[in-house]
């Protein structure tokens, strides 16, 4: 992937390596935004430290351009969880999944344990949700609704996908993943038919008590297609796949990348890292030719040119963010480049054009990956 390039850049001039933005919200900052969503025209972005999502109705056509909405407040000045005239209904606590189902915008409201859908993609600020999952009703926000955990709650949501005629939710605090079948969006106070990562619906170890083929730490995104399902499990520092995706809990995952097995645990934390460790992978992405991870803590993008559908600890055939396998550094211990990356969070992927929310950096990236 050495000739993918950045071609557009969200967010203002930031001082990078996890660095503060600027103290007060305006148009065209960022906060360490956790998740992005684009179909090659718009965008949405989850601008998880300033609590809200910013949507672009036409693809930006300058570098830093200022969103045309904002959710989850009520200008794009204010910051702040749950801001805004009507309580938690329309505010937000620190977004991360974004995306489109059925042309309806979803969002992972983690740290209000929730997810939330609007009708359509919404044109004003500030405007409120019309589809709750997770809670029984908008006022409500504790983690498994201020109990146990059922196929009806969530701890820390962090992002959704469809896949393979299921809408999948990753809950990471619950160590587990919940599947839909249907392939849209379900009613609410429907449980989940599909339970990944836990004995029960009551159960939340971390990795059920020891790692394996069928558990997780903290499972923080969805991708797949119809033949195979990629959960990356960043607590593990790995990303577990089936082929094809699962129908029940009982069945392994054919593929892990970032471990030996499925059965080691380790994290690598200097170099050289190589094309086949990973360190809080906590995003993954791909389409019938190609996957992407966002290989966090290794401040990159790990690319399979060929999908991986069987087999361990597979390496990478080419990275962004870095000059080689081996190198991991913040912005490369350098100043911030359109190319370099420091902490990138999220992933989005339409034909040819990746977009990388690169958290550390408070700004997203896009790139294009096509093969020349």
């Amino acid at each position: 992937m050495n000739d993918a390039r950045p071609i557009r850049r969200l967010g203002g001039a930031s001082p990078g390596g996890l660095m503060l933005p600027p103290a007060a919200a305006e148009p065209g900052l960022m906060y360490a935004p956790r998740g992005v969503w684009h179909d090659g025209e718009r965008v949405v972005v989850a601008d998880t430290g300033n609590h809200r999502v910013l949507i672009w109705h036409r693809f930006p056509e300058t570098d830093g351009q200022p969103a045309d909405v904002v959710l989850g407040q009520v200008d794009q000045y204010t910051e702040g969880p749950a801001a805004g005239r009507s309580g938690t209904r329309a505010g937000l606590n620190l977004p991360t999944g974004v995306g489109v189902i059925d042309g309806n915008l979803v969002v992972a409201d983690a740290w209000h344990h929730r997810l939330l859908a609007w009708d359509g993609i919404p044109e004003t600020d500030f405007a409120a949700p019309e589809w709750l999952l997770g809670q029984s009703s908008w006022d409500d926000v504790e983690a498994n609704a201020g109990g146990e955990p059922s196929l009806l709650t969530f701890y820390w949501p962090f992002n959704f996908a469809v896949v393979a005629d299921t809408f999948w939710v990753t809950d990471t605090g619950n160590r587990r993943v919940l599947g839909w079948r249907g392939g849209h969006l379900p009613e609410p106070g429907r449980p989940a038919d599909i339970l990944l990562g836990q004995d029960d619906p009551t159960s939340r170890l971390d990795n059920r008590g020891a790692i394996g083929d069928n558990t997780f730490r903290w499972p923080h995104a969805i991708a797949g297609s119809e033949r195979c399902l990629y959960i990356a499990d960043a607590g593990d520092h790995r990303v577990l796949g089936w082929q094809p995706p699962p129908e029940s809990d009982a069945e392994p995952a054919s593929v892990v990348l970032g471990q030996v097995d499925a059965s080691t645990l380790d994290e690598f934390k200097n170099r050289p890292q190589g094309a086949s460790r990973l360190r809080f992978p906590y995003a993954v992405v791909g389409d019938d030719a190609r996957l992407f991870v966002a290989d966090t803590s290794n401040n990159r993008v790990l690319v399979w040119l060929d999908v991986p559908t069987q087999g361990t600890g597979l390496p990478a055939d080419g990275v962004l963010g870095q000059p080689d396998m081996d190198a991991n550094g913040e912005n490369r211990w350098d100043a911030v480049l359109d190319d370099s990356l420091c902490w990138p969070y999220g992933l989005s992927l339409s034909g040819d054009l990746l977009a990388i929310a690169d958290s550390g950096n408070n700004r997203v990236v896009f790139w294009d990956v096509q093969q020349r």
